[in-house]
């Protein structure tokens, strides 16, 4: 009963004009970038990030949010017209769906996507409902040890599930603590690593960052890329967007079993979109009794992935929400954003901001329903906007960039870190090295820090407090373990075929 009444408080704040708006408009925006190959909602989010801050907090995480879901809605029609991923989630939804166009069933595809993707995002919601009000009231007995470790393990399990090399993905988690204690002391109040630099007395923004890895590291990629070369765009006409009898009695126990294999895996650190839709896939041609078709045109090889994507998507808020462990990066840029408004996600997130957790809740219901409606109807207007040239696209990403980080301190020190880190995010994609385990690293660290000093605080200096308590010593072997399996050969080979799978889509 409770649930419900939270639930109707939260549509009364999602309902108000402003925050319905901008639930639209970040809908809109992520399907928008879903539907654009080259451009994911990491940049997006990245991007928009600055304007948020002249928003409430509530407004700013719906409109975010609204993106994220957005984009996974929007990334499975390119990747049925043109078989190339506008998301990366949406990878294995080429196989199946880019056969169903070329056969003339473009329509029934993109019609079950949007469906699936209904169904599988209402589901969740439910889940999240449920379980992070749940694990927000057992994490009430967190102390600085638990949140230690919570921290550590996040990141450990984050470094383990990246698509590259694990030593690199740990290199760049290392340099991301690094980069994390730029700025003043939080006890001595003494500067750190600013080499006299005034502006980074406050430390390295993750703004300015953010924008750099991913938004102008982004364009350099495409520009290297080719901005002229041609997309092959589906130019028959679309035409039965609703799947028929047939299509609903082999699609519904895809969707639904795809919803809960993407719920469960997006509650674990990663890229959880990309292994939601991999395992529903695998489930799928394992239970099928027709396994030899997959891949050449079945709609439960749509159904299923796409359920898990959207799924993931939200209950990837239950870990950060609830715990305030981000599990993959556009949580983690989701934090940030809450941090900059002043809100510290965790234990006591639900119970100390009600208006906040229930609005964005309630909003992901209207979302959905919104995204229903720009998916289905609105078809014909996503293959013309494939049509946009990146010649004109990533200049306006670039002036975006540039004006979004300076309005943040109106400094032209962001500026130059925003550069620095989109040179150096292009150069470590050339090289292997992942930005994702970076950002993380570099939004957790302080919070780690500031735990392990205050546990060492009350044990005296004492070590032994993360493995006293029992939790907190559950969670450090958990991380350990993590980062020891990446010697064993077997869970090597298995990150690693997931990785080819993931590099061939692309």
């Amino acid at each position: 009963m409770d649930a419900l009444t939270n639930l109707a408080y939260g549509f009364s704040v999602a309902f108000q004009f402003h925050n319905l708006l901008f639930c639209f408009i970040g809908a809109l925006i992520g399907t928008l970038v879903g539907v654009l190959p080259g451009l994911g909602p990491s940049a997006t989010i990245a991007l928009l990030l600055p304007v948020t801050f002249k928003m409430s907090p509530v407004t700013g995480i719906i409109m975010l949010a609204g993106i994220y879901y957005g984009a996974m809605y929007g990334g499975s029609t390119t990747a049925i017209l043109v078989n190339i991923p506008g998301e990366a989630a949406s990878v294995i939804t080429c196989l199946d769906g880019h056969q169903m166009a070329r056969e003339g069933r473009a329509g029934p595809a993109l019609g079950i996507a949007a469906i699936g993707s209904f169904i599988a995002g209402t589901l969740a919601l439910i889940g999240l409902m449920v379980f992070a009000p749940i694990l927000g009231q057992a994490a009430l007995s967190f102390g600085p040890s638990e949140f230690f470790s919570i921290a550590f393990l996040g990141l450990t399990l984050v470094v383990y599930l990246s698509r590259g090399s694990a030593v690199k993905a740990m290199v760049m988690a290392v340099f991301g603590l690094l980069i994390g204690t730029i700025g003043t002391d939080p006890r001595s109040g003494e500067t750190r690593f600013t080499f006299g630099i005034f502006s980074l007395m406050d430390g390295v923004g993750i703004v300015p960052v953010a924008m750099g890895l991913f938004g102008i590291a982004e364009v350099l990629e495409n520009i290297e890329i080719g901005l002229s070369s041609e997309r092959e765009i589906y130019k028959q006409k679309l035409k039965g967007l609703l799947p028929n009898l047939e299509d609903w009695k082999r699609s519904f126990g895809s969707i639904m079993r795809g919803s809960l294999i993407g719920f469960f895996i997006g509650i674990l650190p990663g890229p959880s979109g990309i292994i939601g839709s991999f395992a529903s896939y695998a489930a799928e041609k394992k239970l099928s009794r027709y396994p030899e078709r997959f891949g050449a045109g079945v709609i439960e090889g749509v159904a299923g992935p796409e359920s898990a994507n959207n799924a993931a998507s939200t209950s990837s808020f239950i870990p950060l929400l609830a715990l305030g462990i981000p599990g993959n990066v556009i949580m983690a840029l989701i934090m940030g954003a809450l941090m900059i408004h002043g809100i510290q996600p965790g234990p006591l997130f639900i119970s100390g901001n009600p208006e906040l957790f229930w609005g964005v809740v309630a909003s992901m219901y209207i979302g959905n329903v919104m995204l229903i409606v720009l998916n289905l109807p609105m078809i014909g207007l996503w293959v013309k906007v494939l049509k946009i040239p990146y010649t004109i696209l990533f200049p306006l990403i670039v002036l975006f960039c540039l004006i979004g980080v300076y309005t943040v301190n109106n400094s032209v020190a962001d500026i130059y870190i925003m550069l620095f880190f989109g040179i150096l995010s292009f150069l470590m994609r050339k090289t292997g090295f992942e930005a994702a385990p970076f950002l993380l690293a570099l939004i957790l660290g302080p919070i780690m820090e500031n735990s392990f000093r205050q546990s060492l605080t009350i044990s005296h200096g004492s070590l032994g407090i993360f493995f006293w308590r029992p939790i907190s010593a559950a969670l450090v072997i958990l991380g350990i373990a993590s980062i020891l399996s990446q010697g064993i050969p077997a869970f090597r080979k298995r990150k690693e075929v997931l990785n080819d799978k993931i590099g061939k889509g692309n």
